[in-house]
Parts: C-alpha cells; structure tokens; sequence
C-alpha cells in the first residue's frame, strides 16, 4: 500500500454510486474489502493515519476500538436513518461526530409497510402459491374463507416520525382508522394517541413497528403485547427486527395468539429463522424498505452534505442524538 492516507474510507456494504460520488468529489478515497469492524485492524498503519471520514450502514458493527485504529477519524456518515450498529459513546469520547440520513428513504419504507400489510391480510402470498400449485378451481374464493378487507379496519403505528405519518397517511387513503403510540402526543395530529404500547396493540387489527432501534424500544413488541394484538391482529415491522421480541412472535404465529406477519427486518440479519419463514401466515422480504431509486439518492445526497460541511469547516447537518441509545446493549443480534 502507499504511504498517502485516503481521506474517506468507505463501507463494502455501500453502494457503488455513492463511492463513485465520492470519488468525483475527493482525491483519495479508498474502499474496505470486509465489513469495518472486521477490516479496520487490517489496514496499512500509514493509511490509518489519514482517514477523516468513515462511510458505513447504520447496522453495520462498528466498536470503539476498531475507531480508535483511526487517530484522524472526524466523522462517521452513516447511510441510511439507522445508527444502531455506531457506538455512539465510544464516537463521542474520540471526538467523533456521527450522522445519519432521517427520512431520505421514508415514502419508500411506507410504501412496503403499506404493500407487507396489504399482502398478508389479503393473503396474496397465499393466493400465488395456488396459482402454482395450480388449484385455482378448487380452492379459490370459498365463503368460509373469505377474509376481512381493509375498509374500516384499525392500524396502530407504533412510532409517528417520517416513516410512520407516510404510513398514517397511507393508511387512511385505504380507509382505515389510524391511532399511533409514541413517548408523548404529538401536536397539530388527529390520528387517536394511546398512553401506551400495549393499549394501542389491544385496539388495533394491525401492529406497524415504525420506531428506531433504541434501549428504549429494544424488545418492546413482547409477549404481553402480542397477546393484546389477539388471534385476528397482523404484526407489521419495518423498522429493526430488535425491537419484536422474535422467538414471542415466533410462538405466537404458531399458537395462533396472532393471525400473521409481514415482516422486512428480523432479529439476526442476514440469517433468518427458518422456522419463521416457512409459516404459511407470514409475508417476508429482505429488508428492501428503502431500496428504490428515489430513496437512496436522497440517502446519498444527505451523506454527501455530511462530508462536504465536514471539510468545509462547518456544522455536520445531520448529526445523531446521543447519548448511545444501546449503551450497555449486546448488538450482535441487532
């Protein structure tokens, strides 16, 4: 390796249009071969001396030491609204800002929130696997198996920010009613405000997980909740599979304590129960949320911005909060 440090290290979790941004932009830049945490130890230590920015998914591990390896290290930008996999407090020791993208890719994320609700609730996984099977005639529209529609039906979003209000909104579209469970009411909203978690699960048909991964969310979807939800309620998570507790959710799609899932994250990404996967009432993708064009130029424009007032000497735009909300956390599984 030469002895000239670049200047933004980047992720090999992110996308190769940002690097090539990023590239136009500064004279060295240089990409990890692995995942940060695994990676960092390994490079040349003239290198490491150089590196200002690191570039990386929130998810993506990243520890104290591994940031201590880099003595120049200014700012990590993370892709995506996600920090869950930052230690925050570590950065902040280190001098470290750390930003984010909130919002860039919330029409996208509630678009699928929308489509994982629909599907499960008119079983359309269901319907295409008879279509295969070739059964149509046979099985297809019994009396006694018809189910409920959408029309007046009860969404409970559990988290009203960016993502959240889109699917709100879209929720109603569809004629639904809306209520929500945040730390507090949220002012100028009419959507119904329930105190807590699991009265908003007890009033509602569907359950969308729509908060960031947080201490204060971790496990919050438990088995109390799951059993308010009851046998004719929908899980719906695309926000961080940390925040279901997964082998609850698991026992209760299968005891029948809730009707279905549709699910875009999990627990221990990228390797999901199987189990989970092979239940007839669940929807699943892999976690494709903000994967559109739109969403993740948005993304990479916001990382761009980060960088750029970096070095230009000015306020990162949009910086974490802190203090670490996984402060004392295991994250291997989040």
């Amino acid at each position: 390796m030469s002895a000239r440090a670049p200047i933004v290290l980047v992720s090999t979790e992110v996308d190769d249009e940002l690097r090539l941004k990023l590239a136009r932009r500064y004279d060295a830049v240089a990409q990890l071969a692995s995942p940060p945490g695994e990676s960092i130890v390994n490079l040349d230590p003239d290198w490491r001396q150089g590196v200002r920015v690191l570039v990386v998914r929130g998810s993506s591990r990243l520890a104290t030491a591994s940031m201590s390896l880099l003595p120049s290290l200014e700012l990590v930008a993370c892709v995506g609204s996600g920090y869950e996999g930052i230690d925050l407090e570590g950065a902040r020791s280190l001098g470290i800002a750390v930003t984010h993208s909130p919002g860039a890719s919330a029409s996208s994320v509630a678009d699928l929130a929308l489509g994982l609700l629909i599907g499960i609730a008119r079983g359309v996984h269901a319907g295409h696997a008879l279509l295969q099977r070739g059964t149509w005639p046979e099985q297809a529209g019994k009396s006694d198996e018809l189910l409920p529609g959408l029309t007046n039906r009860r969404v409970g979003i559990f988290g009203l920010g960016a993502i959240g209000g889109k699917i709100a909104r879209r929720a109603s579209a569809f004629e639904m009613a809306v209520g929500y469970h945040s730390r507090r009411q949220r002012a100028g909203v009419d959507y119904a405000w329930f105190a807590s978690l699991l009265d908003l699960a007890d009033w509602a048909d569907f359950l969308v997980v729509a908060v960031p991964a947080t201490r204060g969310t971790l496990r919050a979807v438990d088995h109390a909740v799951l059993a308010a939800l009851g046998p004719r309620g929908y899980i719906i998570n695309i926000a961080r599979g940390s925040v279901i507790d997964e082998p609850a959710m698991i026992e209760s799609l299968r005891n029948g304590t809730i009707a279905g899932a549709g699910l875009d994250v999990f627990d221990n990404e990228p390797n999901v129960c199987p189990a989970l996967l092979a239940m007839p009432n669940v929807l699943a993708t892999p976690h494709i949320g903000g994967n559109t064009g739109h969403g993740w130029e948005k993304m990479r424009q916001m990382v761009l911005a980060n960088v750029e007032a970096l070095f230009a000497g000015r306020p990162v735009l949009n910086p974490v909060p802190l203090p670490d909300p996984f402060a004392g956390k295991d994250l291997s599984r989040t």
